[in-house]
């Protein structure tokens, strides 16, 4: 996966000048997302990341140009932290438990498609949105069968099944609030990864949510 998320298409690499302005746009974008969701008025982020109003239009001259811009950004970094995971980590399961420690990323992304039908219109016909998306996937997958092969995840569920729990880990934690979150995810999280600990201790109704069907779910 060769595509820089930093560059919109059609476009030519940015000056040092107008890149830090567009890297400043996004940061200030993705921190406001996470916070209030991307409906917010495009002068908060305008704001936030310290440029003019007009500089941002001609960065991004809509809504639509600065979700895209931020699912680009947010599925690199998974993808990068995913591919890390793998290549530093000495098993796969201590890859596994990685990836999904990372949730910062995860958490916006699964926001962003969520709780916005705009911003997930817009990440679903984003083709570079998708082919960072179905990278990061494809890795998650070697990760889930190298964990099966060397006997620590247990063989009863698949990559689909991972990404599920996470998903409804992430969705029940957006709408909880107080001190005690993070330490709930935290906990929540741990008894999640016990679960699919090899051997496991019970058997699972049906059979595997697999990569296959992550696909297949997908809104057209």
């Amino acid at each position: 996966m060769s595509a820089d998320p930093e560059v919109q298409d059609g476009e030519t690499p940015l000056r040092a000048d107008a890149r830090r302005n567009r890297d400043q746009i996004i940061a200030a974008a993705r921190a406001i997302f996470a916070a209030q969701g991307p409906d917010v008025p495009m002068e908060e982020v305008a704001r936030e990341a310290g440029v003019g109003v007009g500089t941002l239009y001609r960065r991004f001259p809509d809504r639509e140009a600065l979700i895209r811009a931020v699912a680009r950004d947010n599925f690199s970094r998974m993808l990068t932290q995913a591919r890390d995971a793998v290549a530093e980590e000495s098993t796969a399961w201590d890859a596994l438990v990685r990836l999904l420690r990372q949730s910062r990323e995860l958490e916006l992304s699964a926001q962003l498609a969520m709780h916005s039908p705009l911003a997930w219109a817009v990440i679903r016909d984003d083709l570079t949105t998708q082919q960072f998306r179905d990278a990061m996937f494809d890795t998650l997958d070697e990760v889930v069968h190298a964990a099966q092969a060397e006997g620590s995840l247990r063989r009863d569920v698949d990559t689909g099944d991972v990404t599920i729990l996470i998903s409804l880990l992430l969705r029940r934690m957006r709408n909880s609030s107080g001190k005690d979150t993070q330490l709930a995810s935290e906990r929540a999280l741990g008894i999640m990864l016990d679960g699919l600990r090899a051997p496991s201790g019970s058997s699972l109704p049906g059979r595997p949510f697999t990569r296959a069907d992550l696909d297949s779910r997908r809104v057209d």
